[in-house]
């Protein structure tokens, strides 16, 4: 274990962990509590289709799928800048949730269909509450998923590994609102969002502002 995080030190981000969890379960504890109702006028115009529940669940192997890949085969810059895009959102998710206790009624209370993909449904239903959803993680998530694999010096320039990444985004995005599990108003959020904090990540070249701040600290030494 000791040699294990000698060569893999960068293992440390995982210590983030301890401080989400807890503070995610807790704010599913207070899941029976008043909470603002999220809901805009497009919900009700998307239907349900169960059948997204594919994607969505694909959603928990797609963005844990690009952290043990950076991990072991990307960069330490590559592996670091997906840790900072997924911390900034989670982070922001939770402070949110805390000040702001929200949730949406949007889920059906019946299936028109009985199969298994109404059954995993019912079960992401039970082990998931419809608090905590504003910004939506799972659009936020994939977004910086996606911006990872699209970043990468190797998946990146792979054309089919990038079009497939784009098309489980998309696809993921679309499932929140199809499943109900969402307001369209929560993915909006997230997908502002998740731009705002690729230009902080991917976008932003900080060595030019580094090297700013040290020609002006410079200019005002001599002066």
């Amino acid at each position: 274990m000791k040699a294990f995080f000698h060569k893999y030190r960068h293992s440390l981000v995982l210590l983030y962990g301890l401080i989400y969890m807890p503070w995610f379960l807790w704010l599913e504890s207070r899941a029976n509590l008043p909470y603002h109702v999220i809901h805009i006028r497009l919900d009700d115009m998307i239907p349900f289709v169960e059948y997204f529940i594919v994607p969505y669940l694909l959603w928990f192997v797609y963005v844990a799928a690009v952290f043990i890949y950076l991990f072991f085969r990307g960069s330490r810059r590559e592996f670091y800048q997906y840790c900072i895009f997924l911390c900034i959102g989670m982070t922001l998710f939770l402070i949110v949730s805390t000040i702001y206790p929200n949730g949406h009624l949007l889920r059906p209370s019946s299936f028109e269909r009985n199969n298994i993909f109404t059954f995993a449904v019912k079960l992401l239903y039970q082990a998931d509450t419809a608090t905590n959803i504003f910004p939506s993680l799972h659009v936020f998530n994939s977004i910086a998923a996606h911006r990872a694999v699209a970043n990468n010096r190797k998946l990146g320039k792979n054309p089919l590994i990038h079009g497939a990444s784009f098309i489980l985004m998309v696809s993921i995005i679309l499932a929140t609102m199809f499943l109900k599990q969402h307001s369209a108003l929560d993915v909006i959020s997230g997908i502002l969002l998740g731009l705002l904090v690729d230009q902080l990540v991917y976008r932003t070249d900080y060595s030019a502002v580094r090297m700013g701040w040290t020609r002006k600290r410079k200019t005002e030494e001599v002066v």
